[in-house]
């Protein structure tokens, strides 16, 4: 099986249930360290760096890998850190496409 990060983000048209059970574990355990799943709704990751600058330098990269598959995270940066928080809003929970765009993510 291709990595996750070597996948495409399929944009999800809705009407499917969002991820759960075995499938969400098993596509959490492909991930790199750090990423949590929430409540089985959202995943998340803090990302550190030593400074400002270099935190909003990666939230801007992943502002651009995000417009260029259409797949858009919230981020939320503050002095030192980017916190990445994914879901599929048309389907309320996660789908595959969440995590095949956090593995993108951590290949920033």
């Amino acid at each position: 099986m291709a990595a996750l990060a070597d996948q495409p983000c399929v944009p999800c048209r809705g009407g499917v249930p969002p991820l759960a059970g075995q499938a969400l574990l098993d596509l959490a355990a492909q991930l790199e360290g750090g990423w949590e799943v929430v409540d089985g709704h959202h995943l998340e990751k803090e990302f550190r760096f030593p400074n400002f600058r270099e935190a909003m330098a990666f939230a801007n990269r992943v502002g651009e890998l995000a417009e260029s598959v259409n797949h858009h995270p919230d981020l939320h940066v503050a002095w030192g850190k980017v916190k990445v928080v994914i879901w599929t809003h048309k389907i309320g929970g996660l789908s595959e496409t969440d995590f095949v765009f956090a593995a993108k993510v951590d290949r920033l």
